[in-house]
């Protein structure tokens, strides 16, 4: 019980509530979408050249504008930039489902339709990670961190299926008016959150006060801070190959040498989102820990053993492989966010965490292009243990850093590195923790 109650602790805090339960609504939304769209797209003459071009210009608007969306974060707050976000996503989400009553696809208008809501996100993403530590206290911030990570993982698993049926019997158009919804519900509570987080009897702020001259810039931190750099270069690299097991390898592994089909490629993504939330529920659950940079690597090293082993087992070994391999990277990146958020000086946290997102997602392009490579010349067996050994490396290239030894340690004595310490009596407590995402 102590455990469950830790874990569900920030849930007690409305603004946090209310968030947790708009994007879970969002999310589920975002699956009935994922399920539409190739649907609705594919039914079109020229539908697999029609929704390449679809997921490109929805992809790079949403890279483009992530750096965009963590400065507007710190300018006018992360709720009011994501509701702004989820307002333009729900219009362009409803035009969709408009398009797709009227009939077949249209080319132009579904490239700027996923535009829009390709940007919609870029704004927003950077805002989803800096808003949580703005509604919790410092010992519920894993906990929290670990709660809309899992909402995520869970309509993951919920909403496809929810969405296929839905797509089967009544069509596309109607899925996506669903995710349009979706946004609206989103939107209306963060404005709760806006709400919930004015003092009462207080005016609603239009604007952040300005940032305090002692506090470094975005660029000293770039230059000056060798966590950072350690951290963004750990990020890119860990992700080179994710995108190409998730997108290109297990899918040709499950239609290839597993000869899985559908049902059984659909079972592997399961299994791994399925891991995913149960490793943020121990997460969740977890204290903090004294080193938790070198907790959250030994468990990205242990994931990556798991990774490289599944195409190589047999039986249902394979999904038992990629569970655990969820959990640990959900486990690990719960513990790397909530480090780097409360390293991170408030006043910049949209800035950082929208460059920190712009490292992981960054990858995703080369990650495909490398797995479609590697998949065509050597099968898709060979890419696993290559993005293993690519994550590994890219934590042991961490682990022989010190400052990465010592991220968020709680035994250490000064509450930021050298750099900012001088800045460190200026700054609203706590900025830095007194102890990711890869």
């Amino acid at each position: 019980m102590p455990a469950v109650s830790r874990s569900l602790g920030p849930l007690r805090h409305q603004g946090f509530r209310l968030l947790t339960g708009g994007q879970l609504a969002s999310n589920l939304g975002d699956a009935f979408y994922a399920v539409a769209l190739p649907w609705y797209v594919l039914a079109h003459h020229d539908g697999a050249l029609l929704l390449g071009s679809v997921l490109a210009a929805y992809g790079i608007p949403r890279t483009v504008l992530l750096a965009a969306g963590g400065h507007a974060s710190d300018r006018w707050r992360p709720w009011t930039v994501m509701m702004v976000a989820d307002t333009l996503r729900a219009v362009a989400a409803a035009a969709l489902a408009a398009a797709a009553f009227a009939g077949p696809a249209n080319p132009h208008l579904l490239v700027a339709i996923a535009a829009v809501l390709g940007a919609g996100e870029g704004l927003f993403l950077p805002g989803a990670f800096a808003i949580v530590p703005s509604l919790l206290p410092d010992e519920d911030l894993q906990a929290g961190n670990a709660l809309t990570e899992g909402s995520t993982q869970l309509a993951a698993l919920v909403g496809p299926a929810a969405g296929g049926v839905a797509v089967a019997v009544l069509g596309a158009a109607p899925a996506f008016a669903v995710d349009a919804a979706s946004f609206v519900v989103s939107a209306v509570t963060l404005a709760g959150v806006r709400l919930a987080q004015r003092p009462e009897g207080a005016p609603i702020p239009s604007e952040p006060e300005p940032a305090r001259a002692e506090v470094p810039t975005l660029r000293h931190l770039l230059a000056s801070e060798r966590v950072l750099q350690v951290l963004l270069g750990v990020a890119v690299a860990a992700n080179l190959g994710s995108g190409g097991v998730s997108e290109v390898a297990l899918p040709a592994l499950a239609h290839g040498p597993f000869h899985a089909g559908a049902g059984g490629y659909g079972a592997l993504i399961a299994a791994l989102g399925g891991g995913a939330l149960l490793g943020t529920i121990v997460a969740a659950q977890g204290r903090r820990a004294r080193r938790p940079a070198i907790v959250a690597s030994i468990a990205f090293l242990a994931e990556a053993g798991f990774l490289a082993a599944v195409p190589y087992l047999g039986g249902t070994l394979p999904a038992a492989a990629l569970v655990i391999f969820g959990a640990l990277n959900g486990f690990g990146n719960v513990v790397m966010i909530t480090v780097f958020q409360r390293w991170a000086p408030t006043e910049l946290m949209g800035r950082l965490m929208g460059l920190l997102v712009l490292a992981a997602f960054g990858a995703f392009p080369l990650s495909v292009i490398l797995g479609g490579l590697v998949v065509h010349s050597l099968g898709p067996a060979a890419f696993f243990p290559l993005a293993a050994a690519v994550l590994a490396a890219a934590v042991l290239a961490g682990l022989c850093q010190h400052t990465w030894r010592t991220f968020g340690a709680t035994d250490r004595g000064d509450r930021l590195s050298p750099p900012c310490a001088q800045a460190a009596d200026h700054l609203p407590p706590p900025v830095l923790a007194p102890e990711e995402v890869p």
